[in-house]
């Protein structure tokens, strides 16, 4: 041990900083995090320098995840909740992958004004996300937006996107789509372009149609950038507040677990600290057994990172 440290003691040295932030900015609010969903922390129990009152908040052990997992509706109606998060989770990633590949797809081949489509395709991926946001908040406004009245031009019915019906859902998940596409788009075009064209070529000396060869070529190849960008879009995902608490705002309707958590950590008459800091553990959780699960089903398929 002593020779392995005298040797590689620079690298220890280099990393040691990059340890220390990570454990100020990360695990140690983790950690009290995770001691929240102990307690029964509230605004009204936590200690206030300024009121010059000390902390009389108790343990309660496990009562606060008894309580959210039993699915009480004044505890965020867990489990329809998450449903809804899994349905906004999925269907935001899998319009992400197969938009985003389609487009992959075009911007591979060689056509005119190719650089100019690309740089077009992700302007979404620049603009920042709350400009993005309220423009489409205004958009589909059901009086005044755009798209209603369009909708009216041509003698269909306008709905009220962001009311009190499962509109308002349908509404961030077009919103979060048009702001992930570019990423996937621009990580399945690094992908495609590291694809040998030897690999085309031989399919289709042997008589390969075009979806054979996109089957058998094309997915195989992309399979490993495939596998990240998926995984790391359902995270993203399953953890995206700013879209929906920007364009939707505290709608029951497009509610998912992450902006519960906000709505009961910033809301209400009494900040319930435990209640939100137990969705976030249930959050953590959740994201941590599907990715454990995610890397085990890879690992059988040969993918192994």
């Amino acid at each position: 041990m002593r020779r392995f440290l005298d040797r590689y003691w620079y690298a220890y040295a280099m990393v040691l900083p990059v340890v220390a932030v990570i454990a100020v900015l990360v695990l140690y609010p983790l950690a009290q995090g995770v001691f929240f969903t102990f307690t029964n922390i509230n605004e009204g129990n936590i200690a206030n320098p300024v009121l010059d009152r000390p902390a009389s908040y108790d343990v309660v052990g496990f009562e606060n995840y008894l309580n959210v997992l039993s699915g009480g509706e004044s505890y965020g109606a867990f489990w329809g909740t998450l449903v809804r998060t899994l349905i906004w989770t999925f269907a935001c990633v899998f319009f992400h992958y197969t938009i985003g590949l389609g487009l992959a797809l075009l911007l591979n081949r060689q056509v005119r004004g190719r650089s100019f489509y690309r740089v077009l395709l992700i302007l979404p991926w620049a603009v920042p996300a709350f400009i993005s946001a309220f423009a489409w908040k205004y958009m589909f406004n059901a009086q005044y937006g755009i798209i209603n009245q369009v909708l009216r031009s041509v003698g269909l019915p306008d709905p009220v996107w962001l009311g009190q019906n499962n509109w308002a859902l349908v509404s961030v998940v077009i919103v979060n789509v048009w702001l992930g596409v570019p990423f996937m788009m621009v990580a399945l075009l690094g992908g495609l372009q590291s694809i040998p064209g030897d690999l085309y070529e031989a399919a289709e000396m042997d008589g390969a149609t075009p979806w054979q060869r996109f089957r058998h070529v094309t997915l195989p190849g992309l399979r490993s950038v495939s596998s990240t960008v998926i995984l790391l879009g359902i995270i993203w995902t399953f953890n995206m507040f700013p879209v929906i608490y920007l364009v939707a705002g505290p709608n029951p309707n497009a509610r998912i677990l992450v902006t519960y958590a906000f709505e009961r950590f910033f809301s209400g008459a009494s900040r319930d600290y435990a209640i939100a800091s137990t969705y976030g553990v249930l959050i953590l959780s959740v994201l941590l057994v599907f990715a454990a699960a995610y890397r085990r089903a890879l690992r059988k398929q040969g993918e192994v990172w």
